[in-house]
């Protein structure tokens, strides 16, 4: 059970309810903070103090005043008005981890939000009730708008979800679970919507992911380097050490587990840099990943929407702006393509064979056969598809609401990006994988027993190529075979 407080959700923590269906339930802290902030707000609210988004309208159009009588009815134009996103429905997974932190910011106890709005987030989350949101609509600022809308929408009891695998109504699926439609009252709707929710699920989620492809590349690497017979010396505990970046050093000691019980190639001197320098530029990755779940976790238990309220005033800030996450997205997107490049470079040397030593391509009758020519083809591809994704989306910003909102983050396109580039780099790894199994058949190298347990997994699912047959439905099973969690819980014991 998770429990919600506002300040010490992790990325963990979305995924076990992303993911995993986990329940969640308001802490009593929680629950306090929420009562607090709501008698705030109405205390605010019975003063007649304009405030932005209460009772005026909303972005250009703050300056005009809503009278008593429509302070509910603003709430409700505000969330319909705004659901307004376009493209295929993101996956339930991603739209669950929105949810999920979009409630941990609610119940800081600074968005004056009740708690009924907070049971209704709950209730769909723990029922297995998903609204449907297009993928595309958020320009990062002021929140993730639109799909916060649309999610917003359904808790109304429009529009339509995903309810035990079935699209639907909402109002039917709240017909079978009990569920009752919620009604914003003053603020709620704007607090629901002015946020980085969506933005941070979606990283939440690819934190999580690039924890696991690179375990896996690194596991594909340590084949590679035996199948070519390379060398272990460069990554020699005291050697390793006179760089002192955490990332080079845990990557290094995972290689040093990988490879143990392989006998290198003493007569080499040097290796490839593709070889030679994995804890370098895997611990790069590695580092980049831990600063993004840094800058991810402080955002998850952050308030984000607009106006911010304590017992005294509300102000009008600037906390929806995703611009810490935005950045922190496009760049784990570089780094998981390099990930992705340096793969791609063994790849090409195990199927050359004046790089590697072994067969052209890694048959036996290369001409007639040949053999592993196009994976690599596949690879190249992927890597140039994750090249073009890479640019960074933060590096934009096109002014909206009558260039009231003139710079935005345009965060939610890196995210969805990135969960792109990562779903790329995975199959990159299988590729890898596929060539470096089919390698270490044809070289007398003394493996390593982690590579004979890592090939012997493998194996179950793709054979030895003989001749040639479709490598696609291969790759498929390896990529299939690497999110499992006898793979990933095998992988999780060497590595740091």
């Amino acid at each position: 059970m998770i429990k919600l407080d506002g300040i010490s959700l992790t990325v963990e923590d979305v995924v076990r309810v992303a993911i995993n269906n986990e329940k969640v339930e308001l802490s009593e802290s929680g629950k306090e903070n929420v009562i607090r902030s709501r008698k705030n707000l109405e205390k605010l609210v019975s003063s007649g103090k304009t405030i932005y988004g209460i009772n005026t309208g909303f972005g250009n159009l703050m300056d005009i005043k809503i009278h008593d009588e429509d302070l509910l009815k603003l709430q409700e134009n505000l969330i319909r008005s705004h659901s307004s996103g376009v493209g295929d429905p993101l996956p339930i997974e991603e739209v669950r981890a929105m949810m999920l932190i979009r409630a941990n910011s609610l119940v800081k106890g600074f968005s004056g939000v009740t708690l009924d709005l907070i049971d209704s987030i709950l209730a769909f989350l723990n029922t297995g009730i998903t609204p449907v949101v297009p993928r595309y609509g958020s320009v990062g600022a002021s929140g993730d708008l639109a799909p916060l809308a649309h999610i917003a929408l359904c808790i109304m009891g429009e529009s339509n979800v995903y309810y035990k695998g079935e699209r639907m109504g909402t109002e039917k699926a709240m017909k079978i679970t009990g569920i009752k439609p919620h009604t914003f009252r003053e603020k709620e709707g704007v607090a629901f919507i002015n946020g980085t929710s969506s933005i941070s699920g979606l990283l939440a989620l690819s934190i999580h992911d690039s924890r696991r492809v690179l375990n896996a590349s690194l596991a594909a690497s340590s084949i590679s380097l035996q199948a070519l017979k390379g060398t272990d010396k460069a990554f020699t505990e005291w050697v390793i050490a006179t760089r002192s970046h955490n990332g080079q050093s845990a990557v290094a000691s995972s290689m040093r587990k990988l490879l143990s019980g392989y006998v290198g190639n003493a007569a080499r001197v040097q290796d490839a840099y593709s070889l030679r320098c994995i804890p370098q530029v895997y611990g790069a990755v590695l580092d980049t990943i831990n600063y993004a779940e840094k800058v991810l976790t402080t955002e998850i238990n952050s308030v984000t929407d607009n106006p911010i309220l304590n017992e005294e005033e509300a102000v009008s800030a600037g906390n929806f702006h995703g611009e810490p996450v935005a950045l922190v997205a496009d760049f784990l997107a570089i780094a998981m393509t390099d990930l992705g490049n340096m793969m791609e470079r063994r790849i090409f040397r195990l199927t050359t064979s004046y790089l590697s030593g072994l067969p052209p391509f890694l048959t036996k009758e290369s001409g007639l056969n040949s053999g592993f020519m196009i994976p690599q083809y596949t690879a190249a591809a992927l890597c140039n598809m994750n090249k073009v994704l890479s640019h960074p989306a933060s590096s934009d910003t096109i002014p909206t609401s009558a260039d009231q909102e003139d710079h935005v983050s345009m965060g939610m396109n890196g995210s969805l990006k990135l969960r792109d580039v990562i779903k790329n780099v995975r199959y990159i790894a299988a590729i890898e994988m596929l060539t470096a199994c089919q390698a270490i058949d044809f070289s007398v190298s003394n493996i390593s027993a982690m590579a004979k347990k890592l090939i012997s997994m493998i194996r179950k699912h793709v054979s030895h190529a003989e001749v040639d047959r479709p490598h696609g439905p291969d790759i498929e099973r390896i990529n299939a075979l690497i999110q499992t969690e006898e793979f990933l819980s095998m992988l999780a014991k060497i590595m740091t």
